[in-house]
């Protein structure tokens, strides 16, 4: 077993994975909290350190990159330093950078995160939520169809920043098909049902109860299977990874549904947790492995990023560790 999950790990060199979505830059503050503002009831955090990191897309890009696959980034950014960054970073990591277009109407997406004693204290957002013109929408299409025959399969990775207009779904969606490759997304709720016909579809608690408007808070698997039902009928796709936090992740696949319990951690901070599921998940898709693993290795990585602090790419070598410790366990 131990010589297949490494072969397992190997393979993931030779995919290329296009991933379509908002990328963003994520920003940290880091420092001590020793005492009170005098001048409203808020923490002072005395900065010990700054960071730069890749967000949103641009971290699922980074993810499969250090897990071994190829990446090639679809995405827009501003015309500013932050937009600057990122381009420029991507290039520094090898990834190729060369499906990331200059939005002249928009800013860089920016999260900055003020972090006090290894905790959030607060978080700033610089952002335009806007839909990209027309203009945008056909470079994306375009350079997605000019790649799309030397791709193993495609990541829709929404934050609801602008980037996936209803255009651009259905286009990318509708290249992915007729060249059969698989396609996964990680939604947001604006866009939550327009992407019909993708191969999975990866929402969160929270996604799928406002995404589907339900009156109910998912607390039984009599709820939680009846959501996924209606979900996979409405996107007219067989498979659904649903992320439970503490209760693990179910995966739903032509009609039925298997339950993977969460393992064990110390959480520490949650954010890039659904990028890292959403990577795993796109890589083992492409080896085409069985929905079954597929929601296992993924809900491990998830769980594993959420030990560190701030948006980190998942650890190949911890995540192959842990996938062969959770084998080792399980009956012959």
């Amino acid at each position: 077993m131990s010589h297949e999950i490494d072969q397992l790990f190997s393979d993931f060199e030779g995919l290329n994975v296009l991933v379509v979505g908002d990328v963003m830059l994520d920003a940290y503050y880091i420092g001590d909290v020793t005492r009170i503002s005098p001048e409203a009831p808020v923490p002072i955090v005395s900065v010990t350190n700054k960071e730069r990191r890749l967000g949103g897309a641009a971290n699922v890009a980074f993810n499969i990159k250090e897990l071994g696959g190829n990446a090639v980034i679809c995405s827009v950014r501003g015309n500013d330093i932050e937009g600057e960054w990122i381009h420029n970073h991507l290039e520094e990591l090898g990834l190729d950078n060369s499906g990331l277009f200059i939005d002249y109407n928009r800013p860089t997406t920016v999260k900055t995160r003020i972090i006090g004693n290894k905790h959030q204290v607060l978080r700033v957002d610089q952002e335009d939520c806007t839909p990209v013109d027309t203009q945008v929408e056909k470079q994306v299409i375009d350079f997605v169809k000019k790649r799309i025959n030397d791709i193993d399969v495609v990541v829709f990775q929404d934050y609801n920043k602008g980037l996936l207009t209803q255009k651009v779904i259905n286009g990318v969606i509708s290249l992915c098909n007729k060249a059969d490759i698989p396609s996964l997304v990680d939604p947001k709720k604006d866009h939550f049902l327009d992407f019909k016909g993708v191969t999975l579809f990866k929402p969160n608690r929270k996604e799928i109860i406002e995404g589907l408007k339900l009156s109910y808070e998912l607390t039984s698997k009599t709820e939680i299977e009846s959501a996924l039902r209606l979900l996979a009928k409405k996107l007219n796709t067989q498979n659904v990874l649903l992320t439970l936090s503490e209760m693990g992740v179910a995966i739903y696949s032509e009609g039925e549904v298997e339950y993977i319990p969460a393992h064990k951690r110390k959480i520490i901070d949650v954010s890039g947790a659904g990028d890292s599921v959403i990577s795993v998940a796109a890589l083992a898709v492409g080896l085409k492995k069985d929905w079954s693993f597929v929601a296992k290795i993924s809900n491990l990585a998830g769980g594993l990023v959420c030990e560190k602090v701030g948006v980190v790419p998942v650890d190949k070598e911890q995540l192959k560790s842990e996938v062969k410790r959770l084998m080792s366990q399980q009956p012959n």
